[in-house]
């Protein structure tokens, strides 16, 4: 028995496990509950008909958990993670035949149901408190890594359950996502950024591949678009809708769109996730603008785009991305606010989506670049501040010392203080940020962070831990 997903949202193997000399009614509502509820939120299932064991669809012996497998098999490119429940104690055997032999790799849930106090007769008992404990020791033996629930038992009927089964499936789309992610290298690391260095071999070992193009075809394909190309008309536009353009810079947005769709078009003929890109000074120098709102406007669409070709930069926007399904920036550690030490500036040249600026953005010339290069060669920034609230912050590098992917974690506060810098601006209140500059300098990390606007650090550091197997610190 299987349904499809709505668009966008994942699909779970169902396990709903058992034990005999247990109320079999018990596991035959759960099944119907988390059925129904999975249903109304536009997820998919697959599970066992009713009709294939003997407790209505339920899991309890070797026989069950081979049928659950072979179907799991049949739908393996459809399945992003397993949800086991235990209506009553369960039986574990069925549930780990069926989970090692599919072969899925893939999260998998474990939630079991609550007792209550005046219903544990033999009739109504259900003893799930002690089954998981023994579900999870089998999954533990067989080395199959699992998530846990919010509370080690809870009712069916909780509106725990739907949070739990929420920030499962974001685990699950980035497990997947990531561990199957194209990113796009646009370029070269540029010279003077040793710290945007990264390993592709330590990356595919985890999936992750680099997809490299030479920063000259990009170039070459914008100067061969026609004035008149409908895609050209609609870049133009769609770039005057998004920003407010300076006056001064009107006639740089033809410039600026050729190179946004030559940019579009290799990123749709690769198949890539998320991008890094040599900004930083090859285009100013040999197209004549600056590359920031193409990556705004890329990252607002769900393809996040590192400057200055940090590739761990932009596989660490793909990961908050996924777990939050908004848009991320890519920005410097960059200043110290006055002598509020757990406060400081987090800014780049122009690249972060519109989502995070406050109010309308402006689209104007780079600060740094534009003394030495001149402000018509290096229009394109995006310039805003930062609207309030809660971000979460993240990094990854690949540490060929250690020969392993590493990240932090951790989440802060942006705040109204102003600052008189232009770009992208935010002020930051991080919890003990002198502790977190420390780790950051003596673990040899780079000088960007990651960051979106939401707290999903919970999501991040589980999927790490449990499934990716990358180091990672969690900043409190």
């Amino acid at each position: 028995m299987n349904r499809t997903a709505n668009a966008g949202k994942e699909t779970f193997g169902l396990i709903i496990g058992t034990r005999a000399y247990f109320n079999a009614d018990l596991a035959i509502d759960v099944r119907k509950t988390i059925i129904s509820n999975l249903t109304e939120a536009g997820y998919g299932y697959v599970i066992l008909d009713e009709e294939d064991t003997p407790t209505g669809g339920s899991m309890e012996t070797i026989t069950d958990g081979k049928k659950c497998a072979e179907l799991f098999r049949k739908h393996r490119d459809e399945i992003d993670g397993i949800i086991v429940s235990l209506p009553n104690f369960g039986f574990e055997i069925g549930i780990i035949n069926a989970i090692s032999r599919a072969e899925l790799n893939v999260p998998v849930l474990v939630q079991a149901c609550d007792d209550e106090n005046d219903k544990v007769d033999l009739d109504s008992r259900r003893d799930a408190f002690c089954g998981k404990i023994s579900v999870c020791n089998n999954l533990y033996q067989y080395g199959i890594p699992f998530t846990d629930t919010t509370l080690h038992t809870y009712s069916i009927h909780s509106p725990l359950f739907m949070q739990d089964v929420n920030r499962f499936a974001a685990i699950c789309r980035l497990v997947k996502k990531l561990t199957h992610c194209r990113v796009g290298q646009l370029g070269t690391r540029p010279l003077g950024f040793n710290t945007c260095r990264a390993s592709e071999k330590l990356l595919q070992a985890s999936g992750i591949t680099v997809v490299p193009v030479d920063l000259s075809e990009i170039l070459y394909n914008a100067e061969r678009i026609a004035d008149d190309d409908p895609r050209l008309i609609e870049k133009m536009s769609y770039i005057r809708g998004y920003a407010i353009v300076l006056v001064a810079y009107d006639d740089k947005v033809n410039v600026q769109a050729k190179f946004g769709v030559a940019v579009k078009a290799w990123i749709e003929e690769n198949e890539i996730d998320c991008c890094a890109l040599q900004c930083w000074d090859s285009l100013e120098q040999n197209y004549g603008c600056a590359a920031c709102v193409t990556m705004s406007m890329l990252g607002e669409k769900g393809i996040p785009c590192a400057c200055e070709t940090d590739i761990a930069g932009a596989v660490s926007m793909y990961a908050l991305r996924l777990a939050s399904e908004l848009a991320p920036a890519l920005a410097d550690w960059n200043n110290n606010f006055a002598e509020d030490r757990n406060k400081c500036v987090v800014t780049h040249c122009g690249n972060f989506p519109k989502s995070f600026i406050r109010d309308e953005i402006k689209l104007g010339p780079l600060g740094v670049l534009g003394r030495t290069l001149g402000k018509v060669r290096t229009f394109g920034a995006v310039y805003g501040k930062c609207t309030e609230g809660e971000f979460t912050y993240f990094r990854i590098s690949t540490d060929d010392t250690l020969g392993c992917i590493k990240a932090y974690l951790g989440k802060g506060e942006m705040t109204n203080d102003p600052y008189g810098m232009d770009g992208c601006i935010a002020v930051t209140r991080v919890p003990d940020l002198q502790r977190l500059m420390k780790f950051i300098c003596k673990n040899g990390f780079e000088h960007h962070v990651a960051m979106v606007r939401t707290d999903v650090v919970d999501i991040l550091s589980e999927a790490i831990e449990t499934y990716l197997g990358w180091d990672l610190y969690v900043h409190e």
